[in-house]
C-alpha cells in the first residue's frame, strides 16, 4: 500500500503536458539552499526504459523558482514531469512562487527522496515537507504524500534585527503576520485546489513546533493522495 511503481512514474512522465517575506521554516539541514538533480527510478518492470525524474532537496529561498526553470532549460525540461520534494521549509513568498511555477509546468509532486544508488526497491525513501514547503507542494498538478513521508506546518513568523546598546549587541525580535499574508496564502491555496482551512489551522498553532499532518487532515484539506 502506498508504494509507487516505476511504470507509474513512466506513464505520468509522458502523459502530463509541460509547459512580506515571512519565514516559516525550521533550520534547513546543513543550511543547504534547494538544489535540483536528475535521478532514475530503476525497476525491471519498466518497459521501454525507466524515466528520470527531478529530485528537489533543501531550503526554499527567493531564487528557487528561477533555479528550477534554469535547471529544466539545461536538462531537457520537456521530459521531466515528476518532482521528488524533500525540504524543511523556507520563505513563504518564495514557496508560493515555486508552487505557481510547478503548476504552470504541469508537474506532479511526490514528497520523497531518491533511493540509495537511485534504485527503486518497492517504495521511495521517506521525505519531509515541513513549514513553507507545503505551499510549494500545493502547486503540484498531482500531489502525493506516501505513507512513509511526513508533511507539517506551524505558525508563520519573522525576525526584526536591531542593535540594543543596553544588551551590548544585536537582538532579534520575533513578529507575526498581521493577516495580510494569511489572506494571500488562503487565496493561493484555493487556486491550487486545497482547502484554505489548512492555512487557518496552521496559523492557530504554535510557531515553535511543527504539527505533522495526519492522514485525515491531508484528506480533509484536499492536500494530497497516498498514491499516483
Amino acid at each position: 500500500m502506498g508504494s509507487i511503481g516505476a511504470d507509474v512514474f513512466r506513464r505520468l512522465a509522458t502523459g502530463l503536458s509541460l509547459f512580506a517575506l515571512l519565514t516559516a521554516s525550521l533550520p534547513a539541514r546543513a543550511g543547504d539552499t534547494m538544489s535540483f538533480s536528475l535521478v532514475s527510478i530503476d525497476s525491471p518492470n519498466c518497459r521501454g526504459g525507466c524515466p528520470q525524474v527531478i529530485s528537489a532537496q533543501g531550503q526554499i529561498d527567493d531564487g528557487t523558482a528561477q533555479s528550477l526553470l534554469e535547471f529544466l532549460q539545461q536538462n531537457g525540461g520537456g521530459a521531466r514531469r515528476v518532482l521528488l520534494l524533500d525540504s524543511p521549509g523556507g520563505h513563504v513568498q518564495a514557496a508560493m512562487e515555486l508552487g505557481a511555477t510547478i503548476r504552470r509546468l504541469g508537474m506532479a509532486v511526490v514528497v520523497a527522496r531518491p533511493g540509495s544508488g537511485q534504485a527503486y526497491d518497492g517504495a521511495l525513501p521517506a521525505g519531509v515537507c515541513y513549514s513553507a514547503c507545503v505551499y510549494a507542494l500545493m502547486g503540484g498538478k498531482k500531489r502525493v504524500i506516501p505513507p512513509q513521508s511526513r508533511v507539517g506546518l506551524h505558525r508563520m513568523y519573522n525576525y526584526n534585527t536591531s542593535f540594543d546598546a543596553a544588551q551590548g549587541g544585536f537582538v532579534n525580535e520575533r513578529y507575526y503576520d498581521d493577516g495580510g499574508m494569511r489572506r494571500k496564502l488562503s487565496n493561493y491555496a484555493r487556486r491550487m485546489g486545497v482547502d484554505s482551512g489548512l492555512i487557518d489551522s496552521a496559523e492557530r498553532g504554535s510557531s515553535d513546533q511543527v504539527h505533522v499532518l495526519t492522514r485525515a487532515e491531508i484528506q480533509r484539506w484536499r492536500l494530497a493522495s497516498q498514491r499516483l
